[in-house]
């Protein structure tokens, strides 16, 4: 059953409250154990979109806009982000995938592309290992497996230096800015409407990305998933941007020897955060895969690469 976003609980320990400027279009779907915030968009093959840690549903707006109306998307806040469900335990890979099979069926929409960013792209690659029958394809981007544990090391420190409070909008955007420097200024933007609320009855802000739950995915991040790729029997594309910080030209390699069948992109210019940085790269890879499972060739998006529709 889906329902409308409701006003948050003022109390102290609640969810933050939504900005005034807060996104709209959103509603909340019950997906097993949790309530799953999505925006349902468009019509035609279904692609379910999967941020990153501490991230929302938003960083794909701009991926949304190049695709178009005449695909489905659902873009998803995972579990302990943004605004969906915030169970005390399971960050692992075992239930993030529950969730999202549980959310496809609940729409029944399947079987579905899932394009999955960072911890969504790992997400996807083991759901697509486990449920060959929901999903059809995968477009992994920025994540696979070989990450180094100094790299999973200086994310858990990102994430808990992100577990803190603003006097005001523009001090999240000087700080995400900071963060994120290769991000145009309506991600930043993005990032502030769509991750940050008002703390209770305050007028501070905080992020909606549950903090415990961030560092407990991060753990989960360390569980390496070299044996579900190499068991998925679907059609992936992996996308790396030139710059990553996070999947290293050693991990990127590795992975393509351990799936030479995999269509394998890097991006030059970019770093991790590809579906923000070159909205419109996505988009085409997501039709490329939509081409290959659906068999029907579809429309090209046609915008200039690193455009970014959204104010």
């Amino acid at each position: 059953m889906n329902r409308a976003p409701q006003p948050a609980d003022p109390a102290p320990n609640a969810t933050p409250a939504a900005h005034p400027d807060a996104p709209q279009g959103l509603t909340f779907v019950a997906a097993g154990e949790v309530e799953l915030c999505v925006r349902d968009a468009g019509a035609g093959p279904a692609v379910v979109l999967l941020h990153g840690t501490t991230a929302s549903l938003g960083v794909w707006d701009p991926v949304v806009e190049h695709l178009g109306g005449t695909v489905r998307t659902v873009a998803v806040d995972q579990r302990g982000h943004g605004r969906s469900g915030r169970p005390a335990a399971g960050y692992g890979a075992a239930a993030y995938t529950a969730d999202v099979l549980a959310l496809v069926r609940a729409l029944g929409i399947g079987p579905v592309v899932v394009a999955g960013h960072s911890l969504g792209a790992r997400n996807a690659v083991v759901l697509a290992a486990a449920h060959p029958d929901v999903v059809a394809g995968v477009v992994a981007v920025d994540y696979t497996p070989y990450v180094e544990p100094a790299v999973l090391d200086a994310l858990e420190t990102r994430v808990r230096g992100g577990d803190r409070t603003f006097a005001s909008g523009t001090d999240v955007e000087t700080y995400l800015q900071e963060r994120y420097p290769l991000l145009p200024p309506g991600a930043v933007r993005r990032r502030r409407r769509y991750g940050y609320a008002r703390a209770g009855t305050g007028q501070a802000l905080r992020p909606l990305a549950d903090p415990a739950a961030m560092v407990r995915t991060v753990d989960g991040l360390r569980r390496d998933f070299a044996a579900e790729t190499r068991a998925v029997g679907v059609p992936v594309t992996l996308l790396r941007g030139e710059h990553s910080a996070i999947v290293s030209p050693r991990a990127f390699a590795a992975t393509r020897a351990l799936r030479p069948d995999f269509r394998a992109v890097e991006l030059p210019g970019l770093d991790h955060y590809v579906p923000e940085e070159d909205p419109r790269t996505v988009a085409d890879e997501i039709v490329r895969m939509l081409d290959r499972t659906t068999g029907r060739p579809r429309p090209r998006p046609a915008t200039e690469r690193n455009s970014d529709p959204c104010p």
